[in-house]
């Protein structure tokens, strides 16, 4: 790992532990950093802490001031951390059911939500299942027992309307023209990917791995190879090319 984020994580458990003491009883680091595929410069740090039981609006709030980047400077774009209670982790549920969710950095917008009903249905409620199970598979400790342990994956039947959710979400975002290469369309083709990936394998890997499955498998389509080429420099699919794929894989996971 990087050493400016080794040294970062471990100042943030650091950090969190002096909020929370006792309660704080366990820390992962997700997204790309769990499935190994962080590139500094162009991931988010992903971070999922577990408390003992429900946290007070006052803890809630000291934790954020404790991490914001404006308190503990993020080297990368940016931190995304949700807190959750340790039987909310444990559970398998599909709702959010965070305590606190800190989106901070340098580049990226700040956010701050310390109740689930408080989130935007617009902004999306699939994604903390869906982290969820990703850091069932591969989170990695920074505090406390294996995140196998510490996070229960969903029931398939949840995990698969989350995943349709996904991608009905990103589809109703606003697009580019069709036949113009649109930046960030690979990060559309390779997150859908990486859902084909999971509905089909069982196995959740980082976004451009799952491409490159895809095309080693010999039943990608034509879309995958720029997609994963863009993110060593190409050009972009374009934005009807990243919608019709997502689209395939919406219907072939929905059945």
């Amino acid at each position: 790992m990087d050493s400016d984020l080794q040294r970062y994580l471990d100042d943030l458990v650091t950090a969190a532990r002096g909020v929370l003491g006792a309660d704080l009883v366990g820390a992962y680091a997700a997204g790309s950093v769990g499935l190994g595929a962080y590139q500094a410069g162009r991931s988010d740090v992903d971070v999922a802490l577990v408390s003992a039981g429900p946290l007070t609006r006052v803890a809630k709030r000291a934790l954020v001031a404790r991490l914001r980047h404006e308190a503990l400077p993020c080297p990368a774009r940016g931190l995304e951390l949700v807190v959750y209670r340790r039987a909310v982790a444990a559970s398998g549920t599909p709702e959010p059911g965070f305590e606190v969710e800190l989106n901070t950095g340098a580049t990226m917008p700040f956010r701050c939500t310390l109740d689930p009903a408080d989130r935007p249905a617009a902004d999306g409620r699939f994604w903390y299942g869906l982290d969820r199970s990703i850091l069932h598979q591969s989170g990695l400790p920074l505090l406390g027992p294996p995140a196998g342990e510490a996070f229960a994956d969903p029931a398939p039947a949840d995990l698969r309307r989350l995943l349709i959710e996904a991608l009905s979400w990103w589809l109703a975002l606003p697009t580019p023209p069709d036949d113009r290469p649109a930046p960030g369309a690979e990060d559309a083709v390779l997150g859908a990917c990486r859902s084909l990936v999971r509905h089909r394998d069982g196995v959740w890997l980082a976004k451009v791995a799952a491409g490159q499955r895809l095309v080693d498998a010999g039943d990608a389509p034509e879309v995958v190879r720029p997609a994963v080429a863009a993110r060593h420099g190409g050009p972009p699919p374009t934005g009807g090319q990243a919608r019709a794929f997502q689209r395939r894989v919406r219907d072939e996971i929905a059945g």
